[in-house]
């Protein structure tokens, strides 16, 4: 070979390298260390969570209408651009749950859009599980993040009598487009029913779609035409691309789950802020949505090199003042014994 085409070559190798490594290889949800300060096994007992209405309607009214509902183990909040559903409890989970699982939470919504006034259209509800308070911070795509979750899918004669977005799977995130500018998204995966009409749908059944392609449209993915428990997940590379993957059952998540990989409306994500779940129903002040059930929504991180998990539980201002005195008082104590 000569030195000019050595040269080529090398220049050649070290650009597909440089794509690969930029690329981000898919990674199965669930892999590295999982954080159990930020999830939730609804294994307790008393596990509750407290209404506080008239709920939020920022999106729709700019009203945030604080102080919002939240559980009572302080994870769970209500959001304020959308409101928190009208009914939220732990209940036994589903037949073909999790194996020795005692509790899961469900979530359903009859008002969903602004209080007292309903718009007559498709409105959504939000419960945020805010991880984000638990480490006083957001985790960035160098953790490369992900998140799980098993979603219970009802049998279809309790779905809302409705064809459309029935329920999500979010995360709150916050990402650079291709322009620089930073902003808030939500990417995730939706179930929608599809009612059987005589004609081109035969019979009812829930499609899957993904939020989002890179203009932000949603992506037709999987479908159930029978009820039981799905594992759905999400996770983050430090490209800050987003992979997608989901199965029916309750094992955890493999490689042959994969569905998709998306830089959601251009955007590349930089922080993993807090996971969510939608209900949507259509706002009459009649129809409830559909009956939704969850269990075992869990937060994992792998590492960078030569950092540990620790490392992301920050002290909250008040104890780190607590330490601050503590340790001006130790010191004046050895001062004084001198």
């Amino acid at each position: 070979m000569s030195r000019q085409h050595f040269r080529f070559a090398l220049v050649a190798w070290f650009l597909v390298s440089a794509s690969s490594a930029t690329a981000g290889t898919p990674f199965v949800p669930g892999a590295g260390e999982f954080l159990a300060k930020c999830s939730d096994d609804f294994e307790d007992p008393s596990w509750s969570y407290t209404l506080k209405l008239p709920k939020s309607s920022s999106e729709q009214d700019k009203h945030n209408r604080s102080p919002g509902g939240y559980s009572n183990n302080y994870l769970w909040r209500e959001g304020a651009l959308r409101g928190t559903p009208d009914v939220v409890k732990r209940v036994t989970p589903p037949p073909g749950g999790i194996d020795g699982s005692t509790g899961a939470l469900l979530f359903a919504t009859k008002y969903s859009g602004i209080p007292g006034r309903p718009s007559g259209k498709q409105q959504q509800d939000d419960l945020l599980m805010k991880f984000d308070r638990r480490l006083k911070h957001a985790i960035s795509m160098s953790w490369q993040p992900s998140c799980t979750v098993r979603v219970y899918l009802p049998p279809f004669d309790k779905w809302e009598n409705r064809s459309g977005a029935s329920f999500g799977v979010r995360c709150d995130c916050r990402g650079r487009k291709p322009n620089g500018r930073v902003e808030a998204y939500w990417p995730g995966m939706f179930w929608l029913f599809r009612r059987a009409n005589g004609k081109s749908i035969k019979e009812d059944f829930a499609q899957l779609t993904i939020r989002s392609g890179r203009r932000g449209n949603d992506v037709r993915s999987k479908t159930a035409t029978e009820p039981g428990w799905w594992t759905m997940g999400m996770s983050f590379t430090p490209d800050g691309q987003i992979h997608y993957y989901a199965s029916p059952g309750v094992d955890d998540l493999t490689s042959d789950d994969y569905l998709a990989s998306y830089f959601p409306y251009g955007n590349r994500c930089l922080s993993f802020n807090n996971f969510f779940f939608n209900v949507a129903n259509w706002d009459n002040g009649r129809s409830w949505s559909t009956p939704w059930v969850i269990d075992d929504p869990k937060i994992f991180v792998v590492p960078p090199q030569g950092h540990s998990v620790a490392e992301l539980y920050r002290p909250s201002r008040n104890q780190t003042a607590q330490r601050s005195r503590s340790n001006r008082s130790s010191s004046r104590s050895r001062t004084q014994s001198r």
